[in-house]
């Protein structure tokens, strides 16, 4: 067997997992999780790089033996570097307000529609087109020689080689899903400098080897590689779905849920952009076609804002609160910034005339159900727009703990719900290294060994779709 270190970085932690990987052997442990604290400055909320790539060396260091490094995080954004190289500030926060406004700026120039159908990427405040439009005229981008994307920019520090990896560089808004390049006229007419990225690599592409310095930090004996491997976690996360049928939805769960379909060619049509789903792209030529969704981000702040109690206690309570008593719309942007999400969540539901939840447990019954509806709307939407029926649902993420949560999207949906892997972005990630380095094979290959090896947990629907198709209606006549 073989061991490859995947480094795994959300949006509120991160951690190093060390896969061993055989023929008929995929096995998973933690070797070390960081909390990943954003900042709060007085130029906005800023990511802690520094904490993150020191959380990454302490990983390393107690990884032992490994044959391979790979890197995944959250999407969208990045970190510029001078000439030297050296980084110019710490990377801003998806979260951040200055990309409010933005796009209809960009749309004056780019309508929507012509920039959906060039680039096949959903709208969304905070995409890295935004962020370049909003930073048009600062000093740090004016001095900037290179971006790189969060994985890329630690991938540089290991290994000193710079890459932009093309599963991430899909979410940027500036690669064209048809091409699987750049899309060079957009980024023109946008004024948008293509030359500060890096060259594109592939998920499997080699990304150089650990710095002598990094081993000596690490204590690990080299040459250890740095492989790239899809390196935007839902990229990891869809390509450990353990789907040996062929007509499958999936929904990554976690701060986000991200919920759609496996494709082999983008939709670009105006229905797909006006029903806000994404083109990004996968492993092997294939299209991740699916719609953002706040996702636990929801009952994260609520837990936060109520002290940190007990989450099974609470999800057991919720269980027993009255179903589709209140939702909300968990895409709406009105949940993105952090803060009195309680409060925020029982504004909505006066503001539309439901009963107003009150206590933890209504609150939490409330984001589920919420949840649950949003994920029957995307699964429901996405095959009518793609022309692509399924006949199961695999959820995989930190979402597969949450039993409640389930057992409501297979209620919703009315499918099937398979749970597992929990650390599915983790996965993916080792199984792009060990594929790499010829232990396993294509696609199929690795799904068919995570079917074999990781556990899941299957939910069957249980009363009928009707009261969710009720509550549908009510929510889009709000």
């Amino acid at each position: 067997m073989k061991a490859y270190a995947a480094v795994d970085l959300g949006a509120s932690s991160g951690r190093v997992m060390v896969g061993h990987v055989g023929p008929d052997t995929l096995e998973l442990t933690e070797a070390h999780r960081f909390p990943n604290r954003p900042v709060r400055t007085p130029e906005g909320l800023r990511w802690d790089i520094l904490a993150l790539y020191a959380g990454v060396l302490d990983g390393l260091r107690v990884s032992g033996h490994v044959d391979s490094v790979g890197i995944d995080s959250w999407a969208v954004d990045y970190g510029l570097l001078d000439a030297d190289g050296a980084l110019l500030g710490n990377p801003v926060h998806y979260r951040d307000a200055r990309t409010e406004g933005v796009a209809e700026k960009v749309w004056a120039t780019v309508p929507a529609g012509e920039l959906y159908a060039s680039t096949g990427l959903q709208y969304a405040p905070f995409n890295t087109l935004y962020q370049l439009t909003a930073a048009r005229d600062s000093a740090q981008l004016a001095c900037a020689e290179r971006l790189l994307l969060i994985p890329d920019l630690l991938s540089y520090w290991l290994t000193g080689e710079q890459g932009t990896e093309l599963t991430n560089a899909s979410t940027t808004q500036l690669i064209d899903p048809r091409t699987r390049d750049w899309s060079y006229d957009i980024a023109s007419r946008l004024g948008i400098d293509l030359a500060l990225f890096a060259p594109l690599r592939q998920p499997g592409d080699p990304a150089g080897v650990l710095r002598a310095e990094v081993l000596e930090e690490t204590g690990l004996r080299g040459p250890v590689p740095v492989t790239a491997v899809g390196s935007h976690d839902t990229a990891s996360a869809v390509a450990a779905v353990p789907a040996v049928e062929e007509r499958f939805a999936y929904i990554c769960t976690g701060t986000w849920s991200l919920a759609g379909l496996e494709l082999a060619a983008p939709v670009l049509t105006e229905a797909s952009r006006a029903a806000n789903f994404t083109n990004e792209l996968g492993l092997d030529g294939t299209v991740r076609y699916l719609r953002n969704i706040m996702g636990l981000w929801l009952l994260q702040e609520c837990v936060r804002a109520w002290g940190e109690p007990e989450l099974g206690e609470l999800l057991r309570q919720a269980a027993r609160v009255p179903a589709l008593r209140s939702v909300v719309d968990a895409g709406d942007a009105a949940f993105l910034a952090p803060g009195r999400m309680p409060q925020r969540i029982a504004d909505a539901c006066r503001a539309s005339g439901q009963p107003v939840p009150d206590t933890p447990a209504e609150v939490t019954r409330c984001i589920l159900d919420s949840l649950a509806l949003a994920h029957r709307r995307a699964v429901n939407d996405a095959q009518d727009l793609a022309g692509h029926p399924v006949d199961v649902v695999h959820i995989v993420g930190g979402g597969t703990r949450n039993a409640l949560l389930c057992q409501l999207t297979a209620d919703a949906c009315g499918l099937p719900v398979v749970a597992g892997p929990t650390e599915a972005a983790a996965l993916g990630n080792v199984l792009v290294q060990a594929r790499a380095h010829g232990l396993v094979g294509d696609l199929a290959g690795m799904r068919g060994l995570l079917a074999r090896t990781q556990p899941s947990t299957r939910y069957e629907p249980q009363g009928g779709t009707a009261r969710w198709r009720a509550a549908e209606a009510r929510l889009a006549a709000r």
